[in-house]
């Protein structure tokens, strides 16, 4: 069940982390290449980027209705084809200089579609595996689909470096990175493959089963933002300095390191693999982790070091040694994965099986926009009007802040029983699932 989750999410986060490192290398000079300066075409493609952003909560709130109804296999199944086929089709786009503005404009609907696809895909991949998972060591088990992420983003760089490395840079820019993007093609295969095998939690079959005997339990996104609208934004709260520190590590360090110091892109690329291989075997630990002592001191620790980390993150990038680089951009995945590896356990003990899917994928995605999309769009702007990576510090700090607050607001859930959590749910609603 681990296996097959993380197989389908690293075919996923493969295709959404490609082509957020192609924004930041390549596509501002492919699609945008009128921009005024090289920062502003990095903007320009950033702000496509954000579409997928954009369109993820309506992906969580569509498929999280269909998950919470029908499943959570079929629903796994349907987002790895959509993004499949998103992907491989950016890859045949052609640019600027070929077609005009409706090259942009492609990409844009296809980034769309991707991100609809997204949307749906984390919510169903880490209940599978946390509603299947013992009370005791929920955290550790769920935090492997986790894992998967930068699995996902360490073979969409290393793709991308194969490819500068064997190619000048003319020819890397003219077709070179296309093939990261038509290889999806073969490992979206595998990912639905794998799907195919995988069973419902059996919690999630006697949920649905008692709702449609009984008819007396609804679902939803509806029903979740009627009932759950505190754990909605608690889970967006959580969601926030978490997503805005690891987009502004794997995304702006790039522009960073690229405009600022013209560093090479090839060992740029090597440094986020290095770090992306630390970061998954560090996700599980800290899982294990939350399983241990608890999830709130673990998570609020993410968010008091993810506050400190662009103050000596910075001034080690300025020092353009490879090694210093590789150390600080580890340090951050770490500190993120002090946040990131028990989400899924905190989320779904949020929320009753009825809902539940509906209810993570809805607070988990929404904050995308705010925070994801934005991230990298912000601290580019911010660096172009003031020269400096300072303001783009205090923006973390602000972002880890609210974080901070929410894990305080939470009541600390570690070995919490779903069953119960159900039960709970049918007596504060006054429900005849009681006895779930």
């Amino acid at each position: 069940m681990v296996a097959a989750s993380m197989v389908g999410t690293v075919v996923e986060w493969y295709e959404f982390f490609l082509y957020a490192t192609a924004a930041s290398l390549v596509f501002g000079k492919f699609f945008f290449p009128n921009a005024n300066t090289p920062l502003d075409g990095i903007i320009a493609a950033f702000i496509t980027y954000a579409v997928g952003f954009i369109a993820r909560p309506l992906g969580g709130i569509v498929f999280g209705q269909i998950g919470d109804k029908l499943g959570r296999k079929q629903t796994l199944q349907a987002t790895i084809i959509l993004i499949g086929v998103s992907t491989f089709l950016m890859g045949c786009l052609p640019g600027f200089n070929n077609v005009g503005y409706w090259a942009p404009a492609m990409l844009v609907v296809l980034r769309f579609v991707q991100g609809f696809a997204i949307g749906g895909e984390w919510g169903g991949a880490v209940l599978l595996v946390a509603e299947h998972s013992p009370d005791k060591s929920r955290a550790f088990w769920s935090s492997w689909p986790q894992a998967a992420v930068p699995v996902g983003n360490l073979l969409a760089t290393l793709v991308l470096l194969i490819m500068s490395w064997i190619l000048p840079g003319d020819q890397f820019l003219s077709w070179g990175w296309r093939v990261a993007f038509w290889l999806s093609a073969v490992i979206v295969f595998v990912g639905y493959y794998i799907r195919t095998h995988v069973t419902e939690a059996p919690i999630f079959l006697e949920a649905r089963a008692k709702a449609e005997a009984e008819k007396t339990a609804s679902y939803g996104v509806k029903e979740v933002v009627r009932k759950y609208p505190k754990g909605v934004l608690q889970a967006m709260g959580l969601r926030f300095a978490e997503n805005i520190l690891y987009y502004i590590i794997v995304s702006f360090t790039i522009v960073y390191l690229v405009a600022v110091h013209k560093y090479n892109t090839s060992q740029l690329l090597l440094a986020l693999l290095i770090a992306h291989a630390v970061h998954f075997a560090v996700i599980p630990q800290v899982g294990r982790l939350a399983d241990r002592i608890g999830r709130k001191p673990v998570y609020f620790a993410g968010a008091v070091l993810g506050a400190t980390w662009a103050f000596f993150a910075f001034p080690m990038f300025d020092t353009q040694n490879p090694a210093i680089i590789v150390f600080a951009v580890t340090i951050g995945l770490c500190f993120h994965a002090l946040m990131y590896a028990g989400q899924p356990a905190i989320m779904a003990e949020m929320f009753p099986t009825r809902m539940r899917y509906s209810g993570v994928s809805l607070g988990y995605q929404l904050t995308s926009i705010l925070a994801g999309s934005l991230a990298p769009i912000i601290a580019t702007a911010l660096l172009q009007q003031y020269h400096s990576w300072v303001p783009v510090a205090i923006y973390i700090v602000i972002a880890c802040i609210i974080t901070g607050i929410t894990v305080l607001t939470l009541r600390e859930t570690k070995g919490a029983s779903l069953r119960e959590i159900d039960a709970e749910d049918a007596r504060k609603h006054n429900l005849e699932t009681a006895d779930v």
